[in-house]
């Protein structure tokens, strides 16, 4: 095969680094011509690409860094979108701004996941019109969050060929061969439902149902914290994403006494990272990594293109038009599931009908996953509201509107579908 030119929009993310180890541990089976680290920000990208050339330095793979995006796509043959449209400091107000209200503040979860979701896929949309025009052979990889919201928009309103990507199903797999002293290959996942709310309903290794000795294990149950009583009635093993829904009151409570939000220690520890990344003598990425919640990403990212370019037809755990893989849901929405991965791209495999235990949930999120791409498009404040008033989290009306309001004067100046 061609050696391959892999392009990153928003190489200037502390993240690179993770993403650019995965292309020098698989070098010697994944080509690779050149990696590409686009930015809008000169500054990420000099100390960022700096580490990043440090790095690939050791086995020759050419790096360039670039503010200009049409240089960055111009011939891609991948292009992974790793953005966070105004940064930490907007997190840390989708974090603050619902608990006013008595809803958790998440960044992909309810109105936190809402606001960034409008904030991202205008723009998210404008490069999908780049690739079609410099790279129309590209396949997109988007990793940005929410990772199915974005890829769904993508979907629906460009002809881009996209995927989405997230590294919670490598790292429930992984988790579960740890709890189990099995190797990651070996453990096989039922998984459905839609990115950061899935299930795995059962779980194989080599082929054998596990499922009922693992929910058994405290290990297992310690990893995902919902209580064992919830996990016995269920039988099956959650996205930890789920606890936000299912023990919501728990998780605003403990985010309402925290000295600090999530965001706002994210913001230390990217600034002691880009301390790090100027070091001239750092040439990998260092341990503090690990704090980023991104282990596995590059694992997860560099797999998924081998499977593509080498025409694999390995099974992943992506964010894919549904189709007829859940039946309970819309052919055109964008779902997490197993799908045979090859050069024509992801196959979702047909998952069957998701329990009722689950599926009102999945549905209610999907139907609000729905409204809020429309609202992000048509800058309609009525669907932003309706959006937000349809979201299981938030349910009225009234603080639906009140809580737009306050979202939208704190995120006006990335929200211009909206003047």
């Amino acid at each position: 095969m061609k050696p391959l030119v892999i392009t990153v929009i928003g190489g200037g993310s502390t993240y690179t680094p993770e993403l650019v180890d995965g292309f020098i541990r698989y070098c010697g089976e994944l080509p690779v011509a050149s990696i590409r680290l686009q930015d809008t920000s000169a500054e990420r990208l000099d100390i960022v690409g700096g580490l990043a050339k440090r790095m690939v330095k050791k086995v020759g793979i050419p790096l360039i860094t670039t503010t200009d995006r049409a240089e960055a796509l111009d011939g891609a043959d991948f292009v992974i979108t790793q953005l966070r449209v105004g940064g930490m400091a907007a997190r840390a107000l989708d974090e603050r701004i619902p608990l006013k209200y008595g809803i958790i503040g998440q960044e992909t979860t309810g109105p936190g996941g809402f606001a960034k979701a409008l904030r991202t896929i205008p723009v998210v949309l404008d490069i999908a019109r780049d690739i079609v025009r410099l790279a129309p052979q590209a396949w997109l990889i988007n990793f940005t969050n929410p990772s199915g919201v974005v890829t769904e928009a993508l979907l629906r309103h460009t002809p881009v060929k996209a995927i989405g990507l997230c590294n919670v199903p490598i790292n429930m797999q992984r988790n579960i061969a740890n709890v189990l002293n099995v190797r990651p290959e070996q453990v096989e996942l039922d998984y459905v439902g839609l990115n950061h709310l899935s299930w795995a309903r059962r779980v194989w290794v080599d082929g054998e149902d596990v499922t009922k000795t693992l929910m058994q294990n405290p290990e297992i149950r310690g990893i995902y914290h919902l209580s064992d009583a919830l996990l016995e009635k269920i039988g099956m093993i959650p996205n930890y994403y789920l606890r936000y829904y299912l023990e919501h009151e728990q998780a605003v409570q403990e985010e309402q006494n925290a000295e600090q939000s999530r965001a706002e220690y994210l913001q230390k520890v990217e600034a002691d990272l880009l301390e790090m990344y100027q070091n001239p003598a750092l040439d990998e990425k260092p341990a503090l990594l690990n704090e980023r919640g991104g282990a596995f990403y590059s694992t997860a990212a560099v797999e998924l293109i081998r499977s593509i370019a080498q025409d694999r037809r390995e099974v992943h755990i992506v964010n894919v038009q549904n189709g007829l893989a859940l039946p309970d849901l819309p052919p055109e929405s964008v779902v997490e599931v197993p799908a045979v991965i090859s050069k024509s791209g992801p196959k979702p495999l047909t998952c069957g009908t998701m329990p009722p235990s689950i599926r009102g949930l999945i549905q209610a999120v999907k139907a609000y996953e729905e409204l809020t791409i429309e609202a992000a498009v048509s800058g309609s404040d009525s669907t932003a509201q309706l959006a937000l008033m349809s979201h299981p989290l938030v349910r009225s009306w009234e603080t639906a509107g009140a809580l737009w309001a306050d979202l939208k004067a704190a995120h006006r100046v990335y929200l211009p579908q909206f003047e």
